[in-house]
């Protein structure tokens, strides 16, 4: 079978993006589809590098954006001028772009409902623009408007477009703002799992009063109270070690695998014993305590590679990977740690992704997640 996917990564002098990414990105004939990240060191030549690439290859349809970082299989890169594309050659009606859009009920229907009769998709790589109104309200609604299971994740907030989405159908030339992408029809086998890098350290709490985003009482009890149970002596005796290590879960209804959506314990009031969340909740909710830690991530991510193995009936043609900002060196101690897991899981697939300020699964914004997604 002859190739339908290839990837290269680049980096160093922003004005030799193009010729290294050439020399490392292999011919496929009938490729029509790019995916393209660059970090924000790179933004300023991203224009200029999809022009050239699109010339050179014969490539109209791009996705993608400017990430805090991006990856591919040999590396992942961060602070320094970086761009990873992949290139495909995907059935010319298998693939829907979508422009830039904060309204995706009304613009989906619009803008492509006889695409979208014709080819329900199964699949949509979404990229946002962390300052859409709303975002957790608008990327539920996209998951309604296509019907798709939804992956990706927010892009860079300091660069003022980030988003990019071009080519026939997409409604804009360049999008900015909203969330944009590529919808993927059931032509295109897909195959995508969820990591976690936190692990619970207590059971599962009801919710008994809560406002906005402050819990005041859990079990029962004051929220504080417990939360301290479940921490520990050693950490409730000087709740400053906290940031960056202890956080709040908030399960996914419905999910089958324990989902759950990690949001950070933003403040404490000792003296009335409640806690107030990165996240809105209501009386009668669950919650759950959990810890980040790199062993348990590690751990998790190799579940999730096991579990995709499982449900694949070969190797992968192609990944792509969107991971928090948070994990990567940061939270791993070492570069090229996630990467490195995926190519032992899966080999020397092409590989690309992006580091991102929060990753979108199904129909829901995540916080210290890993999406893999891999083209079967």
């Amino acid at each position: 079978m002859s190739r339908r996917f290839a990837a290269a990564l680049a980096s160093g002098d922003p004005g030799d993006l193009a010729g290294r990414l050439l020399a490392g990105l292999p011919e496929i004939a009938g490729a029509n589809l790019g995916i393209i990240y660059a970090t924000e060191a790179a933004a300023p030549v991203l224009s200029a590098l999809i022009a050239a690439l699109s010339r050179a290859r014969g490539i109209g349809s791009w996705v993608g954006g400017v990430g805090l970082g991006v990856c591919g299989m040999a590396a992942e890169i961060v602070d320094e001028p970086a761009v990873a594309v992949m290139i495909a050659a995907l059935p010319p009606e298998g693939f829907r772009i979508f422009a830039a859009t904060a309204d995706p009920q009304a613009d989906l229907p619009r803008r492509h409902g006889a695409w979208l009769a014709a080819k329900p998709p199964v699949l949509a790589l979404v990229h946002a623009d962390p300052r859409c109104p709303g975002l957790v309200k608008v990327t539920a609604e996209l998951a309604a408007a296509s019907g798709a299971y939804l992956v990706g994740g927010l892009l860079s907030h300091r660069w003022p477009s980030p988003l990019v989405a071009q080519g026939a159908g997409s409604g804009a030339p360049t999008a900015s703002g909203g969330v944009a992408g590529v919808m993927l029809a059931s032509e295109i086998a897909v195959a995508t799992a969820l990591t976690q890098g936190c692990s619970p350290i207590g059971p599962l709490h009801r919710i008994d009063e809560a406002r906005d985003n402050i819990v005041m009482a859990i079990d029962g009890r004051p929220a504080l109270a417990v939360f301290c149970d479940d921490i520990g002596p050693a950490l409730a005796r000087d709740l400053r070690r906290i940031g960056g290590v202890v956080f709040a879960g908030l399960p996914v209804a419905g999910s089958d695998t324990g989902d759950y959506l990690v949001r950070n314990v933003m403040a404490i009031d000792p003296g009335r014993g409640w806690l107030v969340l990165g996240e809105e909740v209501a009386s009668g909710g669950q919650i759950l305590f959990c810890r980040r830690d790199p062993e348990t991530a590690q751990r998790d991510m190799e579940r999730m590679i096991r579990q995709l193995k499982s449900r694949l009936g070969g190797a992968p043609k192609a990944a792509l990977y969107v991971s928090c900002v948070a994990r990567g060196a940061n939270l791993f101690g070492a570069e090229d740690v996630e990467t490195g897991l995926i190519r032992a899981g899966f080999g020397d697939i092409p590989l690309i992704g992006f580091f991102a300020n929060g990753e979108i699964s199904r129909d829901r914004l995540y916080g210290h997640t890993g999406v893999l997604t891999l083209f079967t």
